[in-house]
């Protein structure tokens, strides 16, 4: 690991009220990278609200609206493609706890689920994954449900 990470995931609670279980993020974040054949060469995973998520969206894509997730990949070169490379990853998932909190219950399930999607679907961006086509929309959405089930739906160790 690069000296200028300290350790190769670091989770922020940026938001003022809401906050995810940290040790349930890890186990997480861990299961996709290692479900994905990849590595973790630093993450850091910002749990935050509308206006931090809708101020980086305006900020770096020039897109005004608000949004669930935004990824940003630190490595140098081309982006990434689904097949993981030998750099492993190496990024940045602002996770809008907002928005989990305001459509969980349009998906039927808990907030703490809709918020562990978005960071599963921010990580698989870094993966390379794209989700700009309706297939690429459904393997992802594939992809998170079996994360999810697999580490949300087992017991702590």
């Amino acid at each position: 690991m690069p000296a200028e990470y300290p350790e190769a995931l670091s989770i922020e609670q940026d938001h003022p009220s809401r906050r995810l279980d940290a040790e349930t993020l890890r186990r997480l974040i861990h299961h996709v990278v290692a479900a994905e054949e990849t590595t973790l060469v630093h993450l850091s995973l910002v749990l935050t609200d509308h206006d931090t998520v809708r101020r980086l969206n305006q900020s770096y894509l020039d897109h005004d609206y608000d949004t669930d997730v935004l990824s940003f990949s630190l490595q140098e070169g081309p982006a990434p493609t689904a097949s993981p490379d030998e750099d492993g990853i190496e990024g940045e998932v602002y996770v809008d706890l907002d928005t989990a909190a305001e459509r969980h219950d349009e998906f039927d399930t808990s907030f703490e689920r809709e918020a562990c999607r978005y960071v599963v679907h921010g990580l698989l961006h870094l993966v390379g994954y794209d989700d700009a086509k309706p297939a690429g929309q459904a393997a992802m959405r594939a992809n998170e449900d079996r994360y999810l089930d697999a580490v949300l739906s087992a017991p702590s160790s």
